[in-house]
């Protein structure tokens, strides 16, 4: 949870956003102010206010000592501490601006009247004692409108707490297995149905323990694939226990072996030589710009994998993969494992059939309105979650809605991304269970 280049781009993201969270806090410290004065007794209403601003203290008191900048970078230490003020900030801010929708709601739903209202030119005295029983008798009518209005803001605010609950507690821990066919262009006979297991984005820590890795692992194995990747971010922050997770993964059983490449995290904690170091050690392998050949029933296919690659901008001349066109080959199918999604285009650019990434969580939180599904993935890249094609050899700059018609050829690469295990940011998930993925690769 913490930046990599605090640029000032990031800041017009991070200014609004702490604006934000301390009006949400402010609403509620008022909000609990004004509870207190429901309690009759005067020594029970002050302890329970000193009560409350001692929480709020609390946890402003958590964010200073665990945030730190060094540099160019912010460092932000997660503990169990900073994970209950976290779901509690996230939580307070999403009530709050669910508070201020509907109350921004009921303002124009007045508006057009109260407009009206103050268009319309001023009557006689005698008209208007005409009309005064009329206003009297719309009083109770005003006073239902208030109530409802209240209620409808009670309900909002109280929501996003019991959705994040639910999150924190209970769907952050269902796991679940999905199993999904991945069709690849020109794949060999021998090649036909290997099962591949993918896990990711794990984030051992506070809010991802040993035990919930072994959890993992064994679901994993479960599924007897033939092959095993873990495609980056195994710790969230400097100070997580990297090796516990390692160790954990080491229990991953496969017969082509368990392979792995670097997140960005592993770049943010500056641990990128440990892991692959300690992946060696305890026999599997993480891939940096490397290549290795492996065959399934003497047909071999070319694993690639690299080090999370950087979103650049596009006057630059390092393109996404720059350093891996000569890793790939053409005498055989290409599997790619990189973190980031977004370097799909390019991987379908030079003729690699299969990329598997992670990266997104898939969101971590989807809501459904009127039929839509909103993610903040969505913001981020358009691989979101799952299964994605594109033309093999199209250029990549060309965006997914118009390169199809500019496809050199009918054979597609393909890209699954994972929704991942772990949690960044809030601990929660809602609507993205934590995901273990089986992929069978078949003939497209």
């Amino acid at each position: 949870m913490y930046a990599r280049d605090l640029g000032w781009y990031r800041l017009l993201i991070l200014l609004p956003l702490v604006s934000l969270i301390l009006l949400s806090q402010y609403y509620w410290l008022v909000r609990v102010w004004r509870v207190a004065l429901h309690i009759k007794r005067p020594a029970l209403r002050n302890v329970f206010r000193g009560a409350c601003l001692l929480a709020f203290a609390v946890v402003a008191l958590i964010f200073a000592i665990n945030l730190s900048v060094d540099g160019n970078r912010m460092h932000w230490r997660v503990s169990a501490f900073t994970a209950l003020a976290g779901l509690w900030l996230t939580s307070a801010l999403f009530a709050y601006l669910a508070v201020k929708l509907v109350a921004a709601i009921a303002w124009a739903v007045r508006a057009p009247r109260l407009l009206l209202a103050w268009l319309q030119p001023r009557q006689q005295t005698r008209s208007e004692e005409i009309e005064l029983p009329e206003a009297s008798a719309g009083a109770p009518l005003n006073l239902a409108r208030r109530q409802f209005v209240q209620t409808v803001s009670a309900v909002a605010g109280a929501l996003p707490f019991a959705t994040a609950a639910y999150g924190f507690a209970f769907e952050r821990l269902h796991y679940q297995v999905r199993q999904v066919d991945l069709p690849v262009s020109g794949l060999p006979p021998a090649l036909e149905g290997m099962r591949i297991a993918q896990l990711s984005d794990i984030h051992i820590g506070s809010y991802m323990s040993a035990p919930e890795v072994r959890r993992a692992v064994g679901m994993a194995n479960d599924l007897r694939p033939e092959l095993t990747v873990v495609t980056g971010d195994f710790l969230t922050a400097p100070g997580d226990p990297l090796e516990e997770c390692i160790d954990e993964l080491s229990r991953l059983s496969a017969p082509l072996g368990v392979w792995g490449c670097n997140g960005n995290h592993e770049v943010y904690a500056d641990v990128e030589a440990l892991t692959a170091e300690l992946f060696q050690q305890r026999g599997m392998r993480l891939l940096r710009q490397e290549n290795v050949q492996l065959a399934r029933h003497g047909q071999p296919f070319n694993l690639i994998g690299v080090d999370y690659q950087r979103e650049r901008p596009v006057r630059s001349r390092r393109p996404m993969l720059g350093a891996i066109e000569p890793l790939v080959r053409r005498d055989m199918p290409n599997i790619l494992l990189s973190h980031n999604p977004n370097s799909f285009p390019r991987a379908a650019q030079l003729g690699i059939e299969v990329s598997l990434a992670g990266h997104t969580h898939g969101g971590q939180v989807r809501v459904e309105i009127l039929d839509h599904r909103f993610s903040p993935a969505e913001f981020l890249t358009p691989y979101m979650a799952g299964l994605y094609q594109r033309p093999l050899g199209a250029w990549a700059g060309l965006d997914d809605h118009s390169v199809w018609n500019h496809a050199p050829s009918s054979a597609r690469a393909a890209i699954y991304v994972n929704r991942g295990l772990g949690t960044i940011g809030a601990p929660i998930r809602l609507g993205v269970p934590p995901e273990i993925t089986l992929l069978t690769l078949r003939r497209a």
